[in-house]
């Protein structure tokens, strides 16, 4: 029975709401351009755009938000009126097409927090993914679903259109109105966009309503003890949350309650450069029928994925729900974190593998949000660059980052979690000369944390950084845990770690009119 779309302004004869995978892959392979890989999985492109397109976000300035949004390069504003021909561009086009999928789902696992979203999209495989991505419901509650909070409509093939506003600078536009509820997405087709766009409605009715709303991982020991772990792309977030010891509660985006914590999702999106069974093994069982892989590349005849290859993009992602993960925990609930782990790849290669933070060390490596892109990865990066974004996710913020920080920071000394700053980065000198420290010493560093043994674990102040750096942790040799003992050139190293503090000194300037005096005395002290 096809869906009724009027009161989205849309009159398509064909919509197909939450479609099973089977029909989905269907279409996919029909219509779509999409191939089966040989595990199973659905391969996709997603065109032009292979990531998220930050500059082209917009966020709509009207009453009911305005005096919270922290407007800048983040949130750039546009008016309400150009909100509404954004939509009208989008509506347009998807009452244009043959066939819509609708995906009805919730975001947040906690039902006194959850929030029920739509998806009005053309492509199947965009219909998979959030079907992946979101909580999915029961026959009983799609029946009972009614109207959702917000609405996302992806017209991502049709561009739009500059001509309009001036606030409109390119053929892409997400926007994102709260007043209206609504989410447009224009000029994209990649998936992300949507995945993102939820959490940043999230990142906005979390705060609001006093929850802490986090860009992490999170995972549970045997004994119930949870971990974070906060991170950027590509610093281990989602492969250091995977293990076989630990369940996983989710691998990108949570919410700390007074119950605890919850996933806003209800599946993975995990990097899919460089992987094999033998590093990230649960990842890799997780690809399997139903999963999307996006922007793969694959052997034309067996149809095989060489996860090598990043010819398409270095940001190749397989997108699977969160039960492909044998040990995952359902429902994606947790009680209040024991430990709180900042992940870096730092390629300039002086933090420590490991560091014990004190409590306005961890506020002030949140803010900071620190990691760094390595050469040859962006046009133009030859030396390592250092890349700060705000509690590790400043792209999906909504209210100034300190409002998160207060909020993590409240959680953090009322329930007792211990900090720790992890280096996932380089070892024995900056990218280029040293290397790219081992998965193993890392995973042996995390296993420490949750066993406790570096919780005791003597330890060395950094003279640059100031940190509590561990010197001993099974698992790793002793050498290894102080950066400068690794790099042969000594004169290097400290010349290099004094650039970098300078670097941390300057990008918190232009938090110091908010933090406190002790926050900011907790960054690099030499």
């Amino acid at each position: 029975m096809s869906f009724n779309l009027s009161n989205h302004g849309l009159s398509v004869a064909n919509v197909s709401r939450n479609a099973s995978p089977a029909v989905l892959y269907q279409d996919a392979l029909e219509s779509d351009g999409a191939e089966f890989s040989s595990v199973g999985g659905l391969l996709t492109k997603s065109g032009e755009k292979t990531g998220r397109s930050p500059k082209d976000k917009r966020v709509v300035k009207e009453s009911s938000s305005q005096d919270d949004v922290w407007w800048g390069s983040v949130n750039k504003p546009i008016d309400e009126d150009t909100f509404g021909k954004n939509k009208e561009i989008a509506v347009k086009y998807l009452n244009s097409v043959d066939k819509l999928y609708v995906v009805d789902g919730f975001a947040g696992w906690d039902p006194e927090y959850q929030i029920k979203v739509r998806i009005i999209c053309e492509r199947p495989y965009h219909a998979l993914f959030m079907h992946n991505m979101l909580i999915r419901p029961t026959a009983e509650q799609l029946e009972t679903f009614g109207e959702p909070d917000y609405v996302v409509y992806n017209a991502g093939k049709t561009p739009a259109d500059p001509s309009i506003s001036d606030d409109i600078e390119t053929e892409t536009c997400v926007s994102l109105n709260f007043g209206k509820k609504e989410f447009v997405i224009l000029g994209t087709q990649y998936a992300g966009e949507m995945k993102k766009g939820v959490f940043t409605i999230m990142n906005y009715l979390m705060p609001k309503a006093g929850i802490v709303s986090m860009h992490c991982s999170a995972n549970e020991g045997k004994d119930g003890d949870v971990s974070l772990f906060f991170g950027l792309s590509g610093t281990g977030k989602t492969t250091l949350s995977t293990e076989h010891n630990r369940q996983l509660i989710g691998d990108d985006e949570h919410c700390w309650t007074d119950n605890g914590v919850f996933n806003i999702e209800g599946g993975c999106y995990a990097k899919c450069i460089d992987l094999s069974a033998e590093s990230e093994p649960e990842i890799y069982d997780a690809i399997r029928f139903g999963t999307v892989l996006e922007n793969c590349v694959y052997d034309g005849q067996s149809h095989e994925v060489d996860y090598t290859d990043g010819s398409i993009t270095e940001n190749t992602r397989a997108s699977y729900p969160i039960e492909f993960i044998d040990n995952c925990k359902i429902p994606c609930v947790g009680g209040h974190p024991k430990n709180v782990i900042l992940l870096t790849c730092d390629a300039f290669g002086v933090l420590p593998p490991v560091s014990k933070l004190t409590p306005e060390q961890a506020m002030y490596h949140f803010i900071s949000g620190y990691t760094a892109k390595v050469a040859g990865t962006e046009v133009g990066v030859v030396d390592p660059e250092a890349t700060f974004s705000a509690c590790f996710g400043a792209a999906f913020l909504v209210w100034h980052p300190t409002k998160y920080a207060e909020l993590l920071a409240e959680r953090l000394e009322k329930h007792g979690a211990t900090a720790w700053l992890i280096n996932s980065g380089w070892s024995g000198g900056s990218h280029g000369v040293g290397k790219r420290m081992s998965i193993a010493y890392t995973r042996s560093i995390v296993d420490g944390i949750h066993s406790g043994a570096l919780q005791n674990a003597p330890t060395v102040v950094d003279p640059v950084f100031g940190l509590h750096v561990p010197t001993e942790c099974p698992g790793v040799p002793s050498e290894a845990l102080i950066p400068r003992n690794t790099w042969a050139d000594k004169d290097g190293f400290d010349a290099t770690a004094k650039k970098l503090a300078e670097l941390f000194r300057k990008n918190f300037e232009q938090y110091g009119d908010l933090a406190s005096d002790a926050i900011k005395n907790a960054g690099p002290q030499g």
